[in-house]
């Protein structure tokens, strides 16, 4: 049992589904890190998924959450800089991080040229994000609903347990705040420069919204205008930010652009919403 006031500092793994994940039981491709060109560390091949605990400093812990969704065009996950990067930052913070890996499209051994090639066609890319889309959703309402359950045992608050991502987690992370349920919902979301979620009404419980972007990003600068036009039209709490210049993918890199210190202006956000306090008792 994982317990608030432990001083391993490790983070532990947690399996995010009892047994195989609804809905990709005969999957048998195995989870791996690989490099992409560039460098850039990444998880594929997920199956299994699992939430990654980092858990803060007990005087620090303030009863907050966040569930980290890592972004990598739904082929791949972005572990560094779109997530464990990002749970350093909250936990130091005083918020407990959860790094969520989630299914993923399989993929092999010419995994990067086999990336590009999906993602320049838009049609066979949709043809694969068919049966996808349904255990994305699964595996963020899954996340919420089991950090919620087990919120004692970490020192959470279970009215304070939030959800944020990246590109393709940001559609993950949206696609939860537009379809969940009491148990699944988050008080909470953040979408930042997201991929396209579902088109589906904003629920009239829809969690207050944290949307940022880059100007420059053509694919989610729209997908952030419109996330914003239908909070707002909902009467629903949002606010959005969008720098000049960022591009797409930005996460924790320091590019030597305003978008190096997006995450503060997260931050004020969660501080605005009373979410950094410390926990009441």
């Amino acid at each position: 049992m994982i317990v608030s006031d432990t001083t391993d500092a490790r983070p532990q793994v947690i399996p995010l589904w009892a047994g195989a994940a609804p809905g990709s039981e005969d999957w048998d491709q195995r989870g791996q890190e690989s490099v992409m060109p560039g460098g850039l560390r990444v998880i594929r091949n997920v199956a299994r998924p699992t939430l990654t605990a980092y858990l803060p400093d007990p005087a620090l812990a303030n009863g907050t959450a966040v569930i980290v969704c890592p972004g990598g065009g739904f082929h791949f996950l972005s572990i560094g800089m779109e997530g464990t990067d990002v749970a350093t930052w909250l936990t130091a913070r005083g918020v407990t991080a959860f790094v969520l890996k989630y299914r993923l499209l399989r993929t092999g051994d010419d995994f990067a040229t086999q990336v590009w090639k999906n993602l320049g066609d838009p049609t066979r890319m949709a043809a694969l994000m068919l049966p996808l889309i349904p255990l994305l959703l699964a595996d963020g309402q899954q996340a919420v609903r089991l950090v919620r359950q087990r919120a004692a045992e970490w020192g959470i608050r279970p009215d304070r347990i939030g959800i944020m991502g990246f590109s393709a987690g940001g559609t993950v992370t949206a696609n939860v705040a537009l379809r969940h349920d009491a148990g699944s919902r988050p008080d909470f979301a953040a979408a930042i420069y997201s991929a396209p979620p579902e088109d589906l009404p904003v629920p009239p419980d829809a969690p207050p919204m944290f949307i940022l972007c880059a100007d420059d990003d053509q694919m989610a600068s729209s997908v952030s205008l419109e996330l914003y036009s239908k909070w707002k039209a909902a009467a629903r709490l949002v606010e959005l930010h969008v720098y000049q210049k960022g591009g797409h993918g930005f996460g924790m890199q320091k590019l030597g652009l305003p978008t190096d210190t997006w995450i503060e202006r997260f931050g004020d956000w969660l501080d605005g919403q009373g979410l950094l306090g410390s926990r009441p008792s």
